[in-house]
C-alpha cells in the first residue's frame, strides 16, 4: 500500500472556529481591502473592518429574527459579495448554513431542507422563491423565507439594531473546532445527495495550513482573485474562507458571459477555475485566430509554448532557436491572452477534473502557473495540490500539510487528516461505508510517482470491463476528446460489450465559429451539425488523438454525435459540470443499443 502523509505546519487549535479567521483578520489589518464590489465601470473596496462590521450587523438581524445557535439555515444565491457576508453573519450568530445550488429543482430543495432540518431559508431571486414556494407546504419546519431581491439584508440589519454586540460575541465563541460549521450536500451524480458535515476545524486548520503551503499565491503583493464558480460548491467556499484568513482581495462575477470584461477591470493575481474554463479560453483564442486568417500562427505558437514549458519543467536548456520563436510569439499571441485575463494572473488553481498536460504547458508558457489540485466535498475541497515551488504538470500535486493520502490494494485513493469531514448527516450506514480503517474512501483511482505527486486515473465505479475482460478508465479517453473546440461532452461506453464506443455532444458556443472558419453556415442547427460530414471528421480526429494514448483493445471503435446538449438544466450534469453517467446511460439507452446492434463501420485510422 502506497502512502504519503505530510505533517501539519500550523499547530492545531481545537477551540478555534471559522469566525475567528475574520475576527483576527479585522483586528490585524483593519484597513486592508478584503473585498471589492462592482461600482460603475470599476470596483469599490471593502476593508476588513467594514466587512466585519457588516457581518456583525447582519448577525444581529438573524438573532432578532429568532435564529438560535445550532439552527440550520438554507441559502440559495449566485456567487456575489453578499454570499460570503451571509455566510459569516451566520457563523457569528452561531448558526449553520446549508447551501443549495441556485440551479436546484423544487424537489431537490425540498429534500435538502427536509433532510437537514433547516428552519429558515434565504433566497436571492424571485425565481428561487418560486421554486421554494412550490414545496413550502411540504416543509413544516420552515418558519421563514427571506428574499434578497426584496431587501432582506437591509431589513434584517435594521431589525437587529437593538441586539447588543456582546450577544454576538458570545454566540460567535460558542462553537469549538469539532462542532459542525456547515452542512453541504453532494451534487448527486449518483442517487440522492448526502449531507456532508464539515466542522469548524476542517475550515480553520485547512485554511491555516493551505495559506502556508500556497504562500507564494496568497501573499504575493496585491494578492487578489475574482470568483465566478458557484460559492455553494465547497471549492469556491473554501477559497472564500482562505481569502479572509490570508487577506486576499476578492471580487465576484456570477455571470460568465461578463467574465472577460470583469477580469480586465479587476486584474486578479490568481484564479480559481475548472478545466472547462481553460479549454474555452484556449479554443476561443484558436477559433478567433482562425477567423482572422492566423490559425497556423496560433497553432505554431501553441506548439512552441508546450515545447518551451516541457524543457523548463525538465530542467533542460532551451535552445536559442526556440527562445527566439518564443519571444516572437510572446508578442504576437501570449501577451494578448495574458491581457485578456487581466494582465496580472500569475497562478490559477484548477480542480474538479483533469486539465491535461497540453493546456497545462500552454498556460505555463503564458506566465500562468496552473496548480491542479484534487479533493471532494468530503475533504473540504483540497486534499492535494501542486505548489508554486513544487509543481508537476499532469498531476494533482502532493498532499497538503496535515493531510495523508494512500492507495488501497486496488488503487482507490483514501484520505485522512485535518480536511476530512465528520460524517454524513443522519446517515450512519453511508458514513460507515465511506471509511476504511479511519481513512475516507474517495471512490477515485490514482497513482503516485516517487515524489508523492498524485495522478487521477478515473472513478472506481466507472471502470469499464469489456466482454473480453479488458479494464478501461473512461476519463483517459474522454478528457482529450472533450478538449476539442467543437466537442461539448463525452461519455465512453463498453461495459460488458465487445468494444469501446462513445456518445458525444457538440459545444453550441464554439460550434458557430468553427463552422464559419470551415466554410459552413454558422447558424447550422445542432441536429444538422451532428450529421454533417465535416463535423464528423473533426470529431473523428479528436477520437483518433485520444485512441493514440491507449491500446487497441481500449480504443473507441464507434461513436455517435447526439443532436442535443447535456447541461445541468437537462439533468445530465451536476452543478460542478460533472457527468451524471447513470442518467445518460438511461436516457440514451436507445442510441447506445443502436451502436452495438449495427456493424462497426468507423475505425481508429487517422483522417487527414
Amino acid at each position: 500500500m502506497v502512502q504519503f502523509e505530510v505533517p501539519a505546519i500550523v499547530p492545531a487549535d481545537p477551540q478555534a472556529n471559522t469566525s475567528d479567521l475574520l475576527a483576527i483578520r479585522a483586528r490585524q489589518t483593519p484597513d486592508l481591502a478584503l473585498f471589492s464590489v462592482p461600482e460603475g465601470d470599476g470596483w469599490r473596496d471593502i476593508s476588513a473592518r467594514d466587512f466585519e462590521t457588516a457581518v456583525i450587523a447582519l448577525a444581529k438581524g438573524f438573532v432578532a429574527a429568532g435564529i438560535q445557535p445550532g439552527d440550520k439555515v438554507g441559502f440559495i444565491a449566485s456567487t456575489t459579495y453578499e454570499w460570503t457576508l451571509i455566510d459569516f453573519a451566520l457563523f457569528y450568530a452561531g448558526a449553520v448554513m446549508v447551501p443549495i445550488y441556485e440551479t436546484s429543482s423544487p424537489s431537490q430543495i425540498q429534500w435538502i431542507m427536509e433532510d437537514s432540518g433547516a428552519i429558515a431559508l434565504m433566497v436571492e431571486s424571485t425565481e428561487h422563491f418560486a421554486r421554494v414556494d412550490e414545496v413550502r407546504g411540504d416543509l413544516p419546519l420552515l418558519r421563514e423565507v427571506w428574499q434578497m431581491h426584496l431587501g432582506a439584508i437591509d431589513t434584517l440589519t435594521a431589525q437587529g439594531a437593538e441586539i447588543e454586540d456582546a450577544e454576538i460575541e458570545r454566540r460567535r465563541n460558542l462553537a469549538v473546532g469539532s462542532d459542525i460549521a456547515t452542512l453541504i450536500y453532494t451534487s448527486g451524480s449518483t442517487g440522492r445527495p448526502k449531507g456532508c458535515v464539515l466542522t469548524h476545524s476542517n475550515f480553520v486548520e485547512l485554511s491555516r495550513n493551505s495559506a502556508k503551503a500556497l504562500d507564494a499565491v496568497v501573499t504575493m503583493p496585491g494578492a487578489s482573485t475574482l470568483l465566478f464558480i458557484t460559492t455553494a460548491h465547497v471549492f469556491a467556499r473554501f477559497i472564500s474562507v482562505l481569502g479572509i484568513h490570508a487577506g486576499v482581495r476578492t471580487g465576484h462575477q456570477p455571470d460568465t458571459k461578463h467574465l472577460l470584461p470583469a477580469l480586465g477591470s479587476f486584474k486578479p493575481t490568481f484564479l480559481l477555475a475548472v478545466p472547462r474554463v481553460f479549454e474555452k479560453v484556449y479554443n476561443s483564442a484558436e477559433q478567433k485566430a482562425e477567423a482572422g486568417g492566423k490559425g497556423k500562427i496560433f497553432r505554431a505558437a501553441a506548439a512552441v509554448a508546450v515545447e518551451h514549458s516541457k524543457l523548463l519543467e525538465e530542467g533542460k536548456k532551451v535552445p536559442l532557436g526556440l527562445r527566439l520563436k518564443f519571444a516572437l510569439f510572446d508578442k504576437l499571441v501570449y501577451g494578448k491572452l495574458r491581457q485578456a485575463m487581466g494582465g496580472n494572473v500569475a497562478y490559477a488553481v484548477s480542480g474538479s477534473a483533469p486539465l491535461g498536460a497540453h493546456l497545462g504547458h500552454f498556460f505555463h508558457s503564458l506566465g500562468v502557473v496552473i496548480l491542479e489540485g484534487y479533493g471532494l466535498t468530503e475533504t473540504t475541497a483540497p486534499a492535494t495540490v501542486n505548489l508554486a515551488d513544487k509543481s508537476k504538470i499532469g498531476t494533482v500535486g502532493p498532499a497538503l500539510p496535515g493531510v495523508g493520502v494512500r492507495l488501497s490494494e486496488d488503487g482507490e485513493i483514501e484520505v485522512r487528516g485535518i480536511n476530512v469531514f465528520k460524517e454524513y448527516w443522519n446517515n450512519p450506514e453511508a458514513t460507515a461505508e465511506a471509511f476504511h480503517d479511519g481513512w475516507f474512501r474517495t471512490g477515485d483511482m490514482g497513482s503516485f510517482d516517487s515524489d508523492g505527486f498524485l495522478t487521477i486515473t478515473g472513478r472506481k465505479k466507472e471502470i469499464i470491463v469489456t466482454a473480453g475482460g479488458k479494464n478501461v478508465a473512461p476519463a483517459q479517453l474522454e478528457d482529450p476528446i472533450r478538449s476539442n473546440s467543437i466537442v461539448g461532452q463525452v461519455v465512453v461506453l463498453g461495459d460488458q460489450k465487445p468494444f469501446i464506443s462513445a456518445l458525444i455532444t457538440l459545444d453550441s458556443e464554439m460550434l458557430p465559429a468553427w463552422l464559419a472558419n470551415n466554410g459552413l453556415p454558422s447558424d447550422m442547427s445542432l441536429t444538422d451539425a451532428s450529421q454533417n460530414a465535416a463535423v464528423r471528421e473533426e470529431v473523428q480526429r479528436a477520437v483518433d488523438r485520444a485512441n493514440k494514448t491507449v491500446s487497441r483493445a481500449e480504443s473507441i471503435r464507434k461513436f455517435t454525435i447526439l443532436p442535443v446538449e447535456w447541461t445541468e438544466a437537462s439533468g445530465h450534469l451536476t452543478p460542478k459540470l460533472s457527468i451524471k453517467r447513470n442518467v445518460i446511460l438511461k436516457d440514451f439507452a436507445q442510441q447506445i443499443s443502436e451502436i452495438y446492434d449495427e456493424p462497426v463501420q468507423t475505425t481508429s485510422t487517422p483522417l487527414g
